[in-house]
């Protein structure tokens, strides 16, 4: 009997090598499939870019140079706007800091205020109901 079942012990331990093998097999296929995609799918950003080197003609090369000016212009109009944007919302940032510290420090001080009313009217009730007593104890008497 035991040695039927050291050979059942040893099937299981192949089998599962068997199937460690075929799962490292699997995810090698898929690494490799994975480094063929990328390399096709970016070779051309490896491709030198064509630049033609051929002189322009006058009348497109001073149209070239128009369409560059337009939008240096345009571009130089909406980066000043962002920067003016940029500094108003800064300056509004700041402002909400400081009323934020503002409304803080009054939130504080109602606080203060509302526990030192608290006090007093616990104090004068006190008294009252002291005074109360005495009153009731002379009338008594």
């Amino acid at each position: 009997m035991n040695a039927i079942n050291r050979s059942e012990q040893v099937e299981p331990e192949a089998e599962a090598e068997t199937e460690v093998d075929n799962n490292l097999a699997a995810v090698s296929d898929v690494e490799a499939g994975i480094r063929e995609f990328v390399r096709n799918d970016i070779a051309y950003l490896r491709r030198p870019p064509q630049v033609n080197t051929e002189p322009l003609e006058p009348n497109t090369e001073a149209t070239v140079n128009n369409v560059n000016s337009l939008i240096q212009r345009v571009a130089g109009t909406s980066l000043a706007e962002i920067e003016k944007l940029i500094s108003e919302l800064e300056s509004l940032r700041d402002l909400l800091h400081a009323e934020g510290q503002r409304v803080q420090r009054e939130i504080s001080g109602y606080a203060q205020l509302s526990q030192a009313a608290m006090k007093s009217t616990r104090m004068i009730a006190d008294n009252v109901t002291q005074w109360k007593r005495a009153a009731d104890g002379l009338r008594n008497s």
